[in-house]
């Protein structure tokens, strides 16, 4: 029974918005209600709003929050886009001369503005930006960078990379308050990524995405001791390998990679806690073992996730040994899109190497969107043999994803479950939805799900009482 909703008097205190013939209801809400209204809206319909409306004129200038994205102000040229965008950001920025007690120069506290790189307008972005940020009360300033969708030759992307690198040394105040930095289809010279990070006193997150060095054989080398950044992001970044030299505080790593291997190697990163790496491996590229790009100073590591886009395993089991100073803290291990030929039990060297694990999860997929290309590697069987002895106390939930023989699952579990003693739960699940295929198929339902009762029915002979076994 659900609870009973209270009544309320129509002529309520809470009710009596003393509103008159002309004035609209929203209208005679109080400022910090209209505030949060105009808040959860683009900046650009916040200007429009306080266009339209004498009541709400006065608004948009006192917002903490600025969000101002570029999309917003699409127009035949890029010198139009961009005039569109930065005469709204200025319309409700403060200016350099304006009064500092004021409600428009001290309000804003976070700003996020999405733009493209013109050289003609980083200026008054800039200007502007600082102008923010000399009111003092700023605490979140977010850039996301893009060029206009094209195609590009090495030679532009150099040079867009150039005029953004320009743009941050000529306003250092608001490039020393950047919290956020997102940049895509940009190209460095192989210290600029050193030298921005070092410049952002109060960077915390960046991504680089569709970027890459000048020279693609170069690598890029991050070695910033005094830098505060935590969150590192490489989506298809161009360059032969990375190395995090001495990074202190970072402690997120996400990195799609597509050139040699190891792509990365990781130096100096003790507050290091979760590292994705994703790949689709390439002809020619031979799998290399985890320790020769983890750190050993990375003892504080509790997620991993490795994604083998349906293709190679392009990870080399090893004993344990190697792993075991960086995996001693290591709680939550994801491998997803093994190929679905794949034997499984070369998984348990993780588990080996990881005595505090405590959640284990394997996926692969059917997707029809999956299909390798020509300079795929080939998808040989992974080899390892666990070791007899092995006997985990820590691991307490298995997931798998999408996995259909009944004899390679119903072997691997069993094969987890004897080692794992401390096992309390296995969650079975089939495909996970896709935008870009239909990958459930109305006729295989029933086929998958006769297959699962009987998976379940094969584990659950023999298995502790404890132990509960989902299938969905």
């Amino acid at each position: 029974m659900g609870l009973p909703i209270p009544t309320m008097d129509m002529e309520s205190p809470l009710l009596n918005l003393n509103v008159t013939r002309d004035e609209d209801r929203i209208s005679a809400l109080p400022d910090e209600l209209l505030l949060l209204i105009l808040e959860r809206l683009d900046l650009r319909d916040a200007v429009r709003a306080g266009a339209v409306s004498t009541r709400w004129r006065r608004l948009p200038h006192q917002l903490s929050l600025l969000a101002l994205g570029i999309r917003s102000f699409r127009r035949a040229t890029l010198a139009e886009t961009m005039d569109a965008f930065v005469g709204a950001f200025l319309s409700v920025c403060p200016s350099a001369d304006s009064n500092r007690e004021s409600p428009r120069s001290c309000a804003i506290k976070a700003l996020r503005l999405c733009f493209y790189p013109s050289a003609p307008h980083l200026s008054s972005i800039g200007r502007a930006v600082e102008d923010v940020v000399s009111c003092g009360n700023i605490n979140s300033l977010e850039f996301r960078i893009s060029l206009l969708p094209a195609e590009y030759a090495v030679r532009q992307l150099v040079e867009f990379g150039q005029t953004f690198m320009s743009f941050s040394r000529a306003y250092k105040v608001a490039f020393r308050c950047l919290t956020r930095l997102f940049l895509k289809g940009l190209a460095f010279g192989d210290s600029d990524v050193t030298d921005l990070i070092s410049a952002c006193d109060k960077l915390k997150c960046l991504t680089l995405r569709s970027c890459r060095l000048a020279h693609q054989h170069s690598t890029l080398r991050i070695d910033t001791p005094c830098s505060g950044l935590q969150e590192l992001e490489f989506i298809h970044f161009v360059c032969a390998r990375i190395e995090l030299i001495h990074v202190p505080k970072l402690s997120k790593v996400h990195y799609h990679w597509c050139l040699d291997n190891p792509p990365v190697c990781f130096g100096y990163v003790p507050e290091l806690c979760e590292v994705s790496l994703i790949r689709q491996a390439k002809v020619l590229q031979a799998p290399f073992m985890l320790s020769e790009c983890l750190s050993r100073s990375a003892t504080n590591l509790s997620k991993l996730h490795l994604n083998f886009g349906h293709q190679m395993i392009w990870i080399q089991p090893e004993h344990p040994k190697g792993l075991t100073a960086m995996f001693k803290n290591l709680t939550d291990v994801v491998l997803s899109n093994i190929f679905p030929e794949c034997d499984l039990s070369w998984t348990l060297f993780i588990l080996e190497a990881a005595p505090a694990l405590q959640k284990f999860t394997l996926s692969r997929s059917r997707h029809a969107c999956a299909i390798g290309y020509e300079d795929n590697a080939e998808k040989p069987n992974v080899v390892w043999e666990p070791s007899k002895d092995l006997k985990h106390l820590n691991l307490k939930l298995l997931w798998m994803y999408g996995f259909e023989e009944e004899d390679k699952v119903t072997n691997y579990i069993r094969l987890v479950m004897e080692r794992a003693v401390g096992l309390r739960r296995i969650e079975l699940r089939g495909e996970n939805s896709c935008k870009e295929c239909d990958v459930i198929d109305p006729r295989r339902s029933q086929v998958d799900e006769d297959r699962r009762c009987r998976i379940k029915e094969r584990l659950t002979d023999g298995s502790p009482s404890s132990l509960e076994i989902i299938m969905c």
